[in-house]
């Protein structure tokens, strides 16, 4: 054996263990999917609910977003508008809103997201509070789905489902596909009581729970990741609702996707560490142990992924070595094959079969991998380097690219 196969091997292994420790999600979703409740409509009580919209520059889809929001069924709600700042005419548009019963307008000079979010629940009235983003759009029962989630007082956090609205393009086709796999990774760990995250642009949590844990920290890349952690350091359960559905844009760009998802790799790096005594300790529960694979699974797996990369490309090179017939060569095959299972069935568990015809798209996925592996080595980097915390936010296209969205929402 030669010492580019051995080195090779040795990489691959931990990426095998991670693999088949994330192969249950398949099978814990078919659970999840198979004790759902029969009635999507049905929800545990009928509380007042208040949706709250940061908005930043978003003049482009902001209209659309609130009038989902006002169109949804679920009638015993308020929606609160915060503008944070912006530049463009924003503003204009929440004061159209204004004299809408039921709709709070506030402004404030530019500080963040975070910021935002605690000025709009301050000003909000709502047990139950609900975060979206301003580009997203509800699918007229989004908020009745979302309260599905709050059947046990044990639960203190509900994350809704997402969609991408524009597919007019084949990164976000590829983009529509995993989202259905983030779905059924979702409805997995929520049915193990490990899921650690609602969504910024579809999440709620329960008023009394934010007044004990406080509301969203300033200052970070993954505010709503870290409020998720303290919602579990608290010791309540977060639910996973996919009825809660959420139409919102994808990045359309290789620039954009990068820039977002480093924002995301490093809002989980500071989450983590802010946190890091919650890693492995099973006083926590179940999480504890969880977050510790997780940890591998995000930060340590993808180095060692670019480190194999490497190999490969050494052993491409080297005319004594062969890629073929070795362990690791047939090992990898396995893993190749294994996400292609998974978008399939997450798009049925979805009732999105119909996304399937991007399926063609996947051919991509390797590059696709290899760039998300940089993406978080990058976030290492700038983290080690302590490289000023950006937002780096996505440029809004307006694009709408679905056709028929549940009862009629106008997307």
């Amino acid at each position: 054996m030669s010492g580019w196969t051995l080195v090779l091997q040795l990489l691959v292994l931990p990426a095998v263990v991670l693999s088949l420790v994330e192969s249950a999600y398949l099978p814990l979703a078919l659970v999840a999917h198979a004790h759902r409740p029969p009635d999507p409509l049905r929800v545990p009580a009928n509380p007042f609910v208040s949706v709250i919209v940061p908005a930043f520059d978003e003049g482009k889809v902001l209209r659309r977003c609130v009038e989902s929001i006002l169109a949804d069924r679920y009638l015993h709600k308020e929606v609160v508008l915060v503008d944070d700042g912006s530049r463009d005419d924003t503003w204009e548009v929440m004061q159209s809103f204004a004299g809408r019963p039921g709709v709070v307008v506030v402004s404030q000079a530019n500080a963040g997201k975070a910021a935002a979010l605690n000025r709009g629940i301050a000003r909000s009235h709502g047990s139950i509070l609900m975060f979206v983003d301003a580009d997203g759009v509800f699918s007229g029962w989004t908020i009745r789905g979302m309260l599905r989630g709050f059947d046990d007082p044990r639960v203190g956090a509900v994350c809704g489902n997402d969609a991408p609205v524009n597919l007019d393009r084949l990164q976000p086709r590829l983009l529509t596909l995993l989202t259905h796999v983030t779905a059924m990774v979702r409805r997995a760990l929520a049915q193990v009581n490990c899921l650690t995250i609602v969504s910024g642009n579809c999440g709620a949590v329960r008023r009394d729970v934010v007044d004990e844990i406080g509301g969203f920290t300033e200052g970070l890349l993954g505010e709503d990741l870290e409020l998720t952690w303290r919602v579990r350091r608290a010791g309540y359960r977060v639910s996973f609702q996919p009825e809660a559905i959420v139409y919102a844009e994808v990045p359309a760009g290789i620039r954009p996707l990068w820039r977002q998802r480093v924002r995301w790799a490093r809002g989980y790096l500071q989450t983590l560490w802010i946190h890091r005594d919650m890693i492995g300790r099973t006083r926590h529960g179940i999480v504890g142990p969880y977050l510790a694979v997780n940890a591998l699974s995000m930060v340590v797996a993808p180095v060692l992924q670019m480190v194999a990369l490497v190999v490969i490309v050494g052993m491409a090179l080297d005319d004594s070595t062969t890629l073929y017939g070795t362990p690791a060569s047939m090992l990898a095959w396995v893993l190749l094959l294994y996400p292609v299972l998974s978008v399939v069935v997450s798009a049925a568990l979805n009732g999105s079969l119909r996304d399937l015809r991007f399926f063609y798209v996947l051919v991509v996925m390797p590059v696709y991998s290899t760039v998300m592996n940089a993406v978080m080595i990058t976030a290492i980097v700038q983290q080690v380097r302590r490289r000023p915390s950006r937002w780096n936010k996505l440029e809004r296209t307006g694009v709408s690219s679905r056709t028929g969205i549940p009862d009629g929402v106008r997307v």
